[in-house]
């Protein structure tokens, strides 16, 4: 389940997501004036749920803020087509622990939607997931690529729903700090690094790097480690089929280094990154007018829901480009949430089959910063043409994608606060000299964590 095609399609699905934003980048405002689907759930239902009267359930995940708000919006559909009543049930990470406390305590909620691969592995080995039923098995025959499918099955039996995807390689910037340093999208890494120095010369830190939430730094070495080593490197990296210590990972390491080991071009310097939370490194990018705390942040395609907090617009304020080649080919890099029941009810199944079923995403698609896996979604769904245009990339990649590393690695390695990569990254943020000893330290907590 974890060989995700060839590497033909990565410059193919960068291209295409470059096309979207440039697009954008062309017509700025008017973005917003493309035909938009009706608000407030879908005119015509094309998923028939059961009735559930009475019915409660509890959905799991680790969204907070305005995604777990736009999420909200998704389940108030569902009661209202089906009369059960939801409750979305805040998780931490790692969600395994979470969800392994609830179940011990005898209170699982129906439904959790899960960040990681090798956390739904970790569900089935566990026992706590149900298969998916034929209802929902019907939605993912109709809507999903195989790709997407055999994501979310385990020893050949579907147990999950990728509901939301995320490109993973784009970094998004303030077009008035750009214009204020006469600086233009870089489209190789060593551009990117002379485009940072231009922008820190000018008063303006080049990126704001989320150094308090280990994850983004995993999502900065995968970007750089895929388009430096190949994908097949990345495929064996991210099975351990190869050392943390390989002459690869230095190579990666050393590149990142370039960047995070020039304080001037972190915002904050290395302390404030490492002090930085997500939606903080996203929002004082673009606030603060042509001033902002930086130029740019790296991240996924759900930096928008993060932008919509401030008042820059995307499209004209707030502009993206993808990820620079660090090699012979720009990198793109894959995430997402598969929704699992771990109860047997009629209620979870229902859930999975409208989560699976192109009426729930377009709900959540129209509020932005959100991308669906789904080929029936409309892409009208979408907000604005910066969304559309990666929602199509990502549609039109079909099977040939790189799922994100850290996600398929178990949970102890890749997804765990203060343990594991996310510590080891944080701690060459802090250090970034010290290739080697962050190497072995990768190194020995994955061979604890893979068994290996």
């Amino acid at each position: 389940m974890r060989e995700h095609g060839t590497g033909r399609t990565h410059l193919r699905w960068a291209a295409l997501a470059a096309a979207g934003a440039l697009a954008l980048t062309a017509c700025g405002g008017d973005a917003e004036k493309e035909p938009r689907a009706p608000q407030g759930g879908t005119a015509s239902p094309g998923v028939e749920l059961p009735r559930l009267d009475g019915e409660k359930l509890q959905v799991a995940a680790v969204w907070t803020g305005p995604e777990q708000e736009n999420f909200t919006k998704v389940l108030k559909e569902f009661e209202k087509r089906t009369g059960a009543s939801v409750t979305f049930v805040p998780a931490q990470d790692p969600i395994v622990t979470f969800l392994g406390t609830k179940i011990a305590g005898g209170a699982p909620p129906d439904v959790a939607l899960l960040p990681q691969v090798g956390a739904l592995v970790s569900a089935v080995e566990n026992k706590w997931a149900q298969p998916v039923g034929p209802e929902a098995k019907a939605q993912l025959d109709k809507n999903y690529s195989a790709g997407w499918k055999s994501l979310g099955a385990v020893g050949g039996t579907q147990y999950g729903v990728y509901y939301k995807a995320a490109n993973k390689s784009l970094i998004w910037y303030n077009a008035k700090a750009f214009e204020a340093a006469g600086v233009k999208p870089p489209k190789t890494w060593k551009e990117l690094i002379t485009a940072a120095d231009t922008l820190s010369a000018s008063g303006t830190p080049a990126v704001s790097v989320a150094g308090a939430d280990g994850w983004t730094l995993t999502d900065w070495f995968e970007n750089i480690y895929l388009s430096q080593a190949g994908p097949e490197k990345y495929d064996q990296l991210a099975k351990h089929e190869i050392k943390w210590t390989d002459d690869s990972v230095k190579q990666a390491l050393t590149t990142l280094g370039e960047l995070f080991g020039r304080k001037d071009f972190l915002a904050g310097g290395t302390s404030g990154a490492l002090a930085t939370e997500f939606p903080k490194s996203v929002t004082q990018t673009f606030t603060g007018g042509d001033r902002p705390a930086a130029a740019m942040v790296f991240e996924g395609d759900f930096v928008a829901v993060n932008i919509g907090q401030t008042e820059a617009k995307i499209g004209e304020d707030a502009l993206v480009f993808p990820f620079p080649a660090v090699g012979a080919k720009a990198p793109v890099v894959s995430g997402g949430d598969v929704a699992v029941a771990l109860k047997p009810s009629k209620g979870a199944q229902a859930l999975l089959t409208f989560l699976a079923s192109a009426d729930a995403a377009q709900i959540q698609a129209r509020e932005g910063g959100f991308v669906s896996p789904n080929k029936a979604v409309d892409p009208a769904a979408y907000p604005n043409d910066i969304q559309r245009g990666i929602a199509k990339a990502l549609i039109a990649a079909g099977d040939d994608f790189r799922f994100d590393m850290s996600d398929q690695a178990p949970a102890a390695f890749g997804g765990t606060p203060g343990a594991g990569e996310w510590k080891a990254l944080q701690d060459f943020l802090a250090n970034p000299s010290d290739v080697a000893g962050t190497q072995a330290k990768l190194e020995a907590d994955a061979a604890k964590a893979y068994g290996n």
